[in-house]
């Protein structure tokens, strides 16, 4: 089975990919956000077919007390790849993009090149966060 991590934001929508019996995520890109959640609802769940994903695994931006503004509007966007018939997870996304350009500037890269991959690379931390905290029955 393969996992499609998605790192929802109101510009940018990083993807990585992960296949179960590698468990090494891999991003996949960013698509730019349309603005509306069923518009790019329809965009994920389009990529999924096309890789052939069978869990989606979206980031929920939490802070100290908890759910943010952020968090609910992705699980709306959960909820909305839910009723294309999408099976859905959320795992919490903290720090994901801070670790993400953190790794990046380690091994050299500028800060164009960071900001072209950074929601990406969340998305493959998201993953990994995800693979952890539910081991074998992922």
């Amino acid at each position: 089975m393969r996992l499609l991590g998605v790192d929802f934001g109101s510009k940018r929508i990083g993807l990585a990919t992960v296949d179960m019996s590698a468990r090494l995520p891999e991003p996949r890109g960013v698509l730019e956000a349309s603005g509306t959640l069923a518009k790019d609802a329809i965009a994920i769940k389009d990529f999924a077919q096309k890789e052939g994903i069978g869990k989606i695994v979206v980031g929920l931006p939490l802070d100290a007390n908890g759910e943010t503004k952020m968090s609910r509007i992705c699980r709306m966007f959960g909820q909305r790849l839910a009723e294309l018939g999408l099976t859905v997870h959320f795992v919490d996304e903290s720090l994901t993009s801070e670790f993400a350009e953190s790794t990046m500037r380690d091994t050299g890269l500028g800060a164009a090149a960071i900001r072209k991959r950074v929601d990406a690379e969340a998305a493959c931390r998201i993953l990994e966060r995800f693979l952890e905290e539910h081991g074998e029955k992922a």
